[in-house]
């Protein structure tokens, strides 16, 4: 019986152009492969918040628009009232799922493993504000999209989660594999202009 072949990341063929990238003040690259877990629980159901909480090691953001690391590393964006999107390595899924869903059975949820539909790019440095706002209507001027803060909006016409992890400002845009390409490609020339001379 043939091996299955390893998935092939939708941002292959652009790998050389996002390594070669050189600009002041941002870089880009593909972000690593990740589990992704599409989470959705009752807010009210204290005992199943407490439950997924106690497996992926921190408390799923009831704050609209927020994020959360856990001490693993996992990260928990707030995307509704009752939706999540939990993030982890991607050696870690099959089992985070398991033990979510064993820990869950019985109580109102849906838990869906979404990580073959979207790809990561992470955009960093001190103008990579600068460059999302180029195609992002949002306001992320620190005092309104600082460190935490998670939304989905639209960067370029392509529907993406944003997600600030630090104050670089470093960002990882979720976008779903079939516009990777195209935004990963909407990225490096709007960071044309910050070439060095």
């Amino acid at each position: 019986m043939a091996e299955a072949a390893a998935p092939r990341s939708p941002l292959a063929g652009l790998g050389k152009a996002l390594a070669e990238m050189r600009a002041d003040g941002v870089t880009i690259a593909e972000g690593p492969a990740r589990t992704r877990l599409n989470l959705r629980l009752d807010q009210k159901d204290v005992e199943a918040l407490t439950a997924a909480g106690a497996v992926l090691g921190g408390s799923l953001p009831r704050t609209p628009n927020t994020a959360a690391t856990t001490v693993n590393g996992t990260a928990l964006l707030w995307l509704g009232p009752d939706e999540w999107l939990v993030t982890g390595s991607a050696e870690a899924g099959a089992q985070l799922e398991d033990t979510l869903r064993a820990r869950l059975d019985g109580r109102h949820h849906a838990l869906t493993d979404v990580s073959a539909m979207y790809a990561t790019i992470a955009l960093s440095g001190p103008l990579a504000r600068e460059v999302l706002m180029k195609g992002c209507r949002l306001d992320l001027h620190p005092r309104a999209f600082a460190p935490g803060a998670c939304v989905q909006t639209s960067l370029a016409k392509a529907n993406v989660i944003l997600h600030q992890t630090d104050d670089a400002p470093s960002y990882e845009i979720t976008v779903r594999n079939s516009f990777s390409v195209y935004l990963a490609t909407w990225l490096l020339d709007a960071m044309a202009e910050h070439r060095p001379a």
